[in-house]
């Protein structure tokens, strides 16, 4: 490596900067000290009251009418519709979704991913926010004091540790003017911040702060969000979503002077007990109840497996309601003496209390209800109950399965990298994993010379290796009208048309496409031809006559996990999977949906074209949004050239690892990779 000195630390307390030989900055250390400027305001701050939380339940309400209220109030219905635009599996290093459960229902309280590094790692990084805009409004000290709490609070829930914390403050208020009363909030929320920070021993680092959140005589209220972030081990990492029927689940809660904000000494104690059940793995599920409370606390963990609730005899109910700092829901494995019993999950989808039952199903559609016309998780059109569709079977027998002319030990794997590809390094690791030798190539693009070079290398490239495997991404951002046309201008081009019709027909080669590489096979005809052809009709324009994958029926980005079950094992890539195997699949696209005319859909079911569906949770193939994101026909998933040779999937098969995805069963992982690979080994 070669060091270049870019300055030296002198006696002399001045900062001097040269260029070309000419001083251009000089400045006395005292003067940077000082940030410039003298700066100074006078600022008021009055007593302050304690604040109230606001009630989302009505004072005198039964139960069931309560949960009604609780369920579908703004603050705390859901934004599954929302957080499903958002890519959160990108990396293969996601540690928890963000909804648990085997219905990706219950909202995480923390982000965790394991951090990037070459092979493999346990230890992780998580963040958690806290702030209540209610509360800041009300008094800024506490509500910046509880900001901290609750941000601590989430970040242990997820299986991290107060001595390993971490804090960072986003800060919004107010334009301050000359007003003394109106600077006294800003100071007022730093010293609840600086408190907190003082009784929990944590500290904050960097920042960011606005005082200009005023529009004539509409003011922001005072914002302080406290982030904590630590980091961990992936074994400690505990889901939110209940678990088992017939759990004991406990309630730990920190004492409290006012109600409200908890005793420091106590809630460090709270936390220390909490770490020590998840070391000693005694912990099947947590979550921090904080502003919303034991009631919607329960509800939440309750809809990720779809689990009931039964509250212990004589349990108070208006303590359901209240806040509850610093406090957590611990579902046991196992016993253990601390904490208070709170009551024991169950196989009925339902809340048991005091002889009330309130059944979560239909709380779960208020739920979902309130923000679905804003954040939609399905199409506007979607059917209640959506047509049955075919589960498809084909099957090679084992003396069927052709191979290659030429076998190689450890075949050559090109990954070419487009403007807008962002999974070639997940890529490439899992085909590192799965044995082959794997080549990540950027393709350039700034210039015609770099873009007729760029072309002359892939095409060499591919005449060197076995396989062509095309990553994920957004090439060219998915624009002018349609994903991959950038891939494919490359791939027509005569050279490289050339060095893929001799990988596949010369060389008995294998190729692979998965999300924008899947678009990109079928729109150059590989897919389901086996060969390059002439562009078809735009798919966009209606006239269609070749298959396309188009947007998904609910009109937006979609991310999540899906289940996609094995149809046919005629690809080399799918030969290690048994025909009906389900897997759970990332997906993360907004042109997914698979679309071909009738007649062709029926030619590649009878010829075992069809490689994958997407399934609901019983297995079945399914045209629902919860099953199938994008509304592919036939729930297809993927398909395959004639020969099996050329596969494409909206899946990401590469975004696996031990340790990913803790808060959703996801059983054991596809192998794809693995078939490539050893489809060379004869």
């Amino acid at each position: 490596l070669e060091a270049t000195q870019v300055a030296s630390v002198t006696e002399e307390k001045r900062l001097v900067m040269r260029h070309g030989g000419r001083v251009v900055a000089d400045l006395s250390r005292a003067f940077l000290n000082s940030n410039g400027a003298e700066k100074w305001a006078d600022l008021r701050v009055d007593a302050l009251p304690l604040p109230v939380p606001p009630l989302a339940a009505p004072a005198g309400a039964g139960f069931a009418e309560k949960m009604a209220a609780l369920v579908g109030d703004l603050n705390r219905c859901s934004q599954r519709g929302l957080a499903q635009r958002f890519d959160s599996t990108i990396g293969a290093a996601t540690v928890l979704m963000p909804h648990a459960g085997r219905y990706q229902l219950t909202p995480e309280q923390a982000m965790v991913m394991k951090l990037p590094v070459e092979g493999e790692t346990a230890t992780c990084a998580g963040m958690a926010y806290g702030f209540d805009p209610y509360l800041s409004e009300q008094n800024p000290y506490t509500g910046a004091y509880l900001a901290v709490v609750d941000s601590v609070a989430r970040l242990c829930a997820a299986g991290f540790e107060l001595a390993d914390i971490t804090l960072s403050f986003q800060e919004y208020f107010e334009r301050l003017g000359a007003d003394p009363a109106r600077w006294g909030k800003p100071f007022a929320a730093l010293l609840g911040a600086l408190q907190a920070q003082l009784d929990l021993g944590v500290a904050a680092i960097g920042g960011k702060d606005s005082m200009s959140g005023s529009f004539e005589k509409l003011d922001v209220p005072p914002t302080l969000v406290s982030f904590a972030v630590a980091g961990g081990k992936v074994e400690n990492v505990a889901p939110g979503a209940f678990q088992l029927p017939q759990s004991r689940v406990i309630l730990l809660k920190p004492a409290s002077a006012d109600g409200l904000a908890p005793n420091a000494t106590s809630f460090k104690l709270v936390l220390g007990q909490l770490a020590g059940l998840i070391r000693e793995k005694k912990v099947l599920s947590v979550r921090s109840v904080g502003g919303e409370g034991l009631a919607s606390a329960v509800f939440n963990m309750c809809l990720g497996n779809r689990l009931g609730f039964a509250f212990a005899d004589g349990f108070d109910e208006d303590r359901l309601f209240a806040p509850c700092f610093g406090g957590f829901l611990v579902e046991l494995d196992g016993e253990a003496a601390v904490g208070e019993t709170l009551g024991e999950t169950t196989g009925h989808y339902a809340l048991e209390l005091g002889g009330q039952h309130v059944h979560l199903e239909a709380l779960q559609k208020l739920w979902e209800d309130r923000l679905e016309p804003v954040f939609p998780t399905a199409p506007p059109q979607a059917a209640e109950k959506p047509e049955p569709v075919e589960a498809l079977s084909f099957e090679l027998e084992a003396g069927q399965r052709r191979a290659p002319k030429l076998g190689v030990a450890k075949p050559k794997a090109l990954v070419p990298v487009f403007p807008g590809t962002n999974c070639e390094y997940d890529t490439a690791r899992a085909l590192a994993a799965a044995g082959a030798e794997a080549e990540i190539f950027v393709v350039r693009n700034l210039s015609p010379a770099a873009v007729a070079e760029s072309a002359a290398l892939l095409a060499e490239k591919i005449r060197e290796s076995q396989m062509v495997v095309l990553p994920g991404g957004f090439s060219g951002g998915d624009e002018p009208e349609g994903s991959a046309k950038l891939i494919c201008a490359f791939f027509r081009g005569g050279a490289v048309k050339d060095a893929v019709a001799d990988l596949l027909e010369n060389r008995d080669g294998l190729m692979l496409g998965i999300c924008n590489g899947f678009q990109a096979l079928v729109k150059l005809g590989l897919l389901p031809y086996g060969e390059i052809r002439d562009a078809a009709p735009d798919s966009h324009s209606g006239a269609q006559s070749a298959p396309t994958l188009t947007f998904n029926t609910i009109g937006r980005h979609q991310s999540m996990l899906c289940r996609t079950r094995v149809a046919s094992n005629l690809s080399p890539w799918l030969a290690k999977e048994q025909v009906g195997t389900v897997h759970t699949i990332a997906i993360s696209h907004g042109e997914g949906r698979f679309v071909a005319p009738p007649a062709l859909l029926s030619q590649l079911a009878a010829a075992g074209q069809i490689a994958t569906q997407y399934v609901d949770t019983t297995g079945a193939p399914t045209m629902a949004a919860a099953g199938n994101p994008n509304g592919s026909t036939l729930a297809i998933e993927g398909i395959t050239s004639r020969d099996g040779r050329v596969l494409g999937k909206m899946g990401h098969t590469e975004r696996t690892g031990n340790g990913l995805y803790k808060n959703v069963p996801v059983g054991k992982g596809q192998r794809l990779f693995e078939g490539g690979v050893d489809y060379f080994k004869i």
